[in-house]
C-alpha cells in the first residue's frame, strides 16, 4: 500500500512539473519533452492505483493501459517531433508565433 501511495505522489509531481514546463517555455521541443514528462506522471499514477495488496493485482487492466499508452506517447512524440522539424524548415524557428 505505500509502495502505491509513494508511486501516485511521485506521478503527481511529475505531472505538476511537466505542467509547469508547458506553460512557461516557448520553445516547441521543450514542449514536447513536457508533455512526455506529464504522460510519465500519469502512467505512475495508474501503476500506483493499479497495485494491489502484495504487490499483485489480480485484474492485469491498469498494467495493460500504461503499457497501451506508452505505445501511444512515443507515437505521439514522434508525431509532434516531425511537425516540429517541418515547422523550423518553414520558418527558421522552432517556436510558435506571439499572438
Amino acid at each position: 500500500m505505500v509502495a502505491g501511495i509513494l508511486y501516485a505522489l511521485v506521478g503527481a509531481a511529475l505531472f505538476g512539473l511537466g505542467l509547469y514546463a508547458l506553460i512557461m517555455k516557448t520553445h516547441l521541443f521543450r514542449r514536447i519533452l513536457a508533455l512526455n514528462v506529464m504522460g510519465s506522471g500519469t502512467f505512475l499514477i495508474l501503476v500506483g492505483a493499479g497495485r494491489g495488496s502484495g504487490g499483485v493485482h489480480p485484474d492485469a487492466v491498469p498494467q495493460a493501459m500504461v503499457i497501451t499508452g506508452i505505445v501511444v506517447a512515443v507515437s505521439a512524440t514522434a508525431l509532434a517531433l516531425t511537425l516540429m522539424l517541418r515547422l523550423a524548415e518553414e520558418t527558421g524557428r522552432a517556436e510558435l508565433p506571439e499572438e
